[in-house]
């Protein structure tokens, strides 16, 4: 009677605390919308916002096992509490002191945190519905709010989108301008400002993005081009065409997306090797995450040989409370930024050795740098492939 008593004051305190999103079953997957949108889906299938989850994503799953362990904070708390934009649908959006005495106690088993988390549809991470079932931002919310947070969600059977004469024989449809001229308050939902638990930024990605006007989805999608959103045979036995973008939201996680992304320039007075790396992109580089990282390899040669090779991390470090190095979820000091500013360049000056006749400078990107990737012990090689930007060489 008394576990009956403590799991029913527990969850009254937790729903009061949390805010629910409406109830969507209909299209809570995406199989259910493969039927008639088989070539978005198809392209999402591909996306890393498919894999935007605990279980299909190691480095997440890892940083929040980290988190966790680290501040003796419960597995769930920390699932939900990085839900907020990994899965923002999530039936939970907060938990408390209540919760947290839940697991200790061992009474959490039936919680609604728990059920939360364990719905099937969460682990499609950023799927259909997160995007398409948004009825309203609030982009005037403080920078600290982000996420489910920021969101108002259609009713069931709702769907919203760029069009404002889609006719569904399945759904209602409704026209939503971040789809269209205001397509960056949908990605800066998630994608703009994180910090560390103890509230240092170590992302700033929606200050960056104010000296520019281009929009995310023009690089992360597509240019609108002419396609098929929808394969239903309504428009004299053909489907419609429309003017869209693709869906597999390329990002750092591709190769081809680094290919030529930064301009190299060197130069040299005999004496000292200039590094000038230009930033033509609409957002700091790297950015994004907070252990991302620019690497420079300069090779010193001399008319026959290899004299000698020099690698530069451009990427910040992070330290913990005791002194010693953590993820940047968990930092209080933050190494100076030292990525390459949006619309901007920064420029490297190295010392020229006597014996050498000339230098070649690469310029790789790579997701995570080391002391994260090991703090973490991240095992897939996508954390620790280097992806080829550019590079130049300059003679004595």
């Amino acid at each position: 009677m008394f576990k009956i008593m403590m799991i029913l004051i527990f969850t009254i305190n937790l729903l009061h605390a949390s805010e629910l999103p409406t109830s969507h079953k209909t299209y809570q997957d995406s199989s259910k919308c493969m039927p008639c949108h088989i070539e978005k889906v198809t392209q999402w299938s591909d996306s890393w916002h498919s894999k935007s989850h605990y279980k299909s994503d190691e480095y997440l799953r890892k940083s929040i096992d980290y988190v966790s362990r680290k501040t003796r904070k419960s597995l769930s708390s920390v699932k939900v509490q990085c839900a907020v934009c990994h899965n923002p649908r999530i039936a939970v959006t907060s938990t408390d002191i209540h919760y947290e005495i839940m697991v200790a106690m061992e009474l959490d088993e039936d919680s609604e945190v728990n059920k939360a988390l364990d719905n099937d549809f969460l682990n499609e991470g950023i799927n259909c519905l997160v995007c398409h079932n948004v009825d309203e931002i609030d982009s005037e919310a403080s920078a600290d709010i982000r996420g489910a947070h920021r969101l108002k969600w259609n009713k069931e059977n709702l769907i919203s989108g760029p069009f404002g004469d889609t006719h569904s024989p399945h759904h209602k449809t409704q026209k939503r301008e971040f789809f269209n001229e205001k397509a960056n308050d949908l990605c800066l939902t998630c994608h703009a400002n994180d910090k560390t638990v103890n509230g240092l930024n170590f992302t700033n990605m929606q200050d960056e993005l104010q000296k520019s006007d281009k929009m995310c989805v023009d690089c992360h999608m597509s240019e609108r081009k002419l396609g098929v959103a929808s394969n239903i045979a309504m428009n004299n036995g053909k489907p419609f065409q429309r003017m869209g973008r693709n869906h597999s939201f390329r990002g750092a996680h591709k190769e081809a997306m680094w290919k030529d992304a930064l301009d190299l320039k060197l130069s040299s007075n005999k004496k000292q090797l200039s590094i000038k790396i230009e930033n033509n992109n609409p957002h700091n580089i790297p950015s994004g995450f907070g252990a991302r990282e620019l690497l420079l390899e300069i090779t010193y040669q001399s008319d026959t040989k290899i004299l000698n090779t020099k690698s530069i991390s451009l990427s910040q470090k992070y330290i913990s409370k005791r002194d010693k190095r953590t993820i940047p979820h968990l930092a209080v000091k933050i190494s100076k930024d030292n990525s390459i500013p949006a619309m901007g360049s920064k420029t490297l000056r190295e010392p020229w050795p006597k014996e050498a006749s000339s230098v070649v400078v690469s310029v790789s990107y790579r997701l995570v740098n080391d002391e994260v990737r090991e703090l973490l012990d991240l095992k897939e090689d996508i954390w620790s492939k280097k992806m080829f930007i550019t590079q130049e060489s300059v003679n004595k």
